[in-house]
């Protein structure tokens, strides 16, 4: 991502979630190379699990934490965002990694397992990218109801004149399309499958969710898993974290909101996000993204990465441990280079609101 395209971002996010300037800046607690003091520095280990979809990003951010507080260990599993729920539900982890919120039930029972309330930290933004594999065709344009209906199994060959219509001008092969989904539980699924809920209307036929309730096509675990499936099948097409597009070498799908073709840039997943509400209270951050939007230039199928945490910790210690990596994770210095990873760093008024919020975990 490029410099320019990270300061939109920004500037979009800043004024959609209004979430205001309120906390110290991130980069005040520590140094300007790594976001932590030495001094800050608690020693100890942690353990997380979750999404896939930020395993880049959490383990760059692990790496510099760790080379600057070199008496910490943190252990993250990219195991998928509801094994990261579940497990942090069960207390074997000290916090999960989710790219969906908590159900009711879920933040009731994570309550008990803190013994307080259970806090959401948008920490990673990643748009998710339809990836396609079909080395001939160089652009492809897509919209809800299409993809609705491929990833259904009701269009079945790329030369479907419903993909046509979409792609003038551009010859598509008669190639049969494979399908590939997330098999484990998922944020990644649960944000696509809410868009194509939100967007598609009624040509979306099963249940939303972050378990995939399609009956077509074949199951893959995490980001990594469905990447490496649809790049070994020429005809090959599935849902992933964005950096999983590019890191494989994947085409990108654009995606036609219904006011035309969207690529797929930080500027366009920026427009999307000034349409996000915070729908949480005090420092509980989670957000409401609007995937049915048809604003002009605005990529609609994004995620929110979380950190979900305890707001009171019954070891004081690993409290406090969260804590420092949180913080790190948060600071400017960190977040920006997340941007060479395919992320788009946090914006200045968010982070100071999470900045704060990490400050408040006991």
């Amino acid at each position: 991502m490029t410099t320019r395209s990270s300061a939109i971002i920004i500037v979009a996010m800043s004024g959609a979630l209004a979430l205001g300037a309120c906390g110290s800046d991130a980069t005040k607690t520590g140094t300007a190379a790594t976001g932590t003091a030495a001094s800050d520095c608690p020693t100890g280990t942690l353990k997380a699990e979750g999404s896939s979809a930020q395993k880049n990003a959490i383990e760059a951010a692990i790496k510099s934490f760790q080379t600057t507080c070199s008496g910490t260990t943190v252990n993250y599993a990219a195991t998928g965002s509801g094994a990261g729920i579940k497990q942090f539900i069960a207390g074997q982890v000290d916090f999960g990694g989710s790219d969906s919120t908590l159900k009711d039930d879920e933040a009731a029972s994570a309550a008990t397992t803190c013994a307080s309330p259970a806090w959401h930290l948008p920490m990673v933004t990643g748009p998710v990218g339809i990836a396609y594999n079909l080395p001939s065709v160089s652009s492809l344009v897509l919209n809800a109801d299409v993809t609705a209906k491929i990833f259904l199994g009701q269009i079945t060959m790329w030369n479907d004149p419903a993909i046509a219509a979409l792609n003038s001008g551009t010859t598509l092969p008669a190639t049969k399309i494979s399908v590939f989904f997330r098999s484990d539980e998922s944020g990644t699924t649960d944000n696509f499958t809410k868009y194509l809920k939100a967007a598609a209307g009624t040509a979306w036929t099963v249940e939303s969710g972050k378990k995939w309730n399609g009956t077509v096509g074949e199951g893959k675990p995490q980001n990594a898993g469905v990447a490496t499936a649809a790049k070994s099948v020429e005809g090959g097409i599935s849902y992933m974290e964005w950096s999983y597009v590019t890191q494989n070498k994947l085409g990108l799908a654009k995606i036609d909101n219904g006011s035309g073709p969207v690529e797929l840039t930080s500027a366009s997943v920026g427009k999307m996000i000034e349409t996000a509400t915070q729908k949480g209270t005090g420092n509980d951050l989670s957000l409401t993204l609007d995937y049915a939007t048809k604003t002009p230039g605005a990529y609609p199928i994004n995620l929110v990465t979380y950190e979900i945490v305890c707001s009171k910790y019954k070891d004081a210690a690993k409290g406090k441990l969260v804590k420092s990596f949180l913080t790190h994770f948060v600071s400017a210095d960190v977040q920006k280079s997340l941007e060479a990873l395919g992320y788009a760093a946090l914006p200045s008024s968010v982070s100071a609101k999470i900045t704060a919020a990490v400050a408040a975990i006991g």
